[in-house]
């Protein structure tokens, strides 16, 4: 029964915070929770735990390959961005948020009791800085980032 309250917070704060993007996620998980919880088989609420991340990330990549698509970035503009301080920074950062990202995985799976802990922050961003809900791959990242540097410095 607390994963309904949960989640149902998760709703409320959603709708009150007009964050639309969790509104839809929150009725999702809630949708696929009430369907586990009548049929008796949780292998849908499973499959989206176990899948729903890797649909997200192609989905979030696809989506960002559309100006390529359809050809508002060309191989000329894509070079010219190598160019200026902008560019570089930001090919800095997508290759940190890629490193990120790809040491959070494990992270979240290794050690799950982070998890709360990243949603809270991540649910704290969206509400209070109007961020948007990616941030729980990225953090998990960070998070193993900082434990590994203060490990090397104990």
């Amino acid at each position: 029964m607390s994963e309904y309250l949960t989640i149902g917070a998760v709703l409320i704060l959603s709708i009150v915070g007009h964050n639309m993007t969790v509104v839809y996620a929150a009725i999702i998980v809630l949708v696929l929770k009430i369907l586990a919880q009548l049929t008796n088989t949780p292998i849908i609420l499973e499959f989206m735990g176990g899948h729903g991340l890797q649909f997200g990330i192609i989905i979030l990549t696809a989506a960002v390959l559309v100006p390529i698509a359809d050809g508002t970035v060309t191989i000329s503009t894509m070079i010219n961005s190598f160019k200026t301080p902008t560019g570089i920074v930001a090919v800095t950062a997508g290759l940190l948020a890629a490193m990120a990202g790809g040491v959070g995985v494990p992270l979240m799976q290794e050690n799950p009791n982070v998890i709360p802990a990243l949603i809270v922050g991540t649910m704290a961003g969206v509400f209070f800085f109007k961020g948007i809900a990616v941030g729980p791959l990225i953090a998990a990242g960070f998070t193993y980032f900082i434990m590994a540097l203060a490990e090397h410095f104990k």
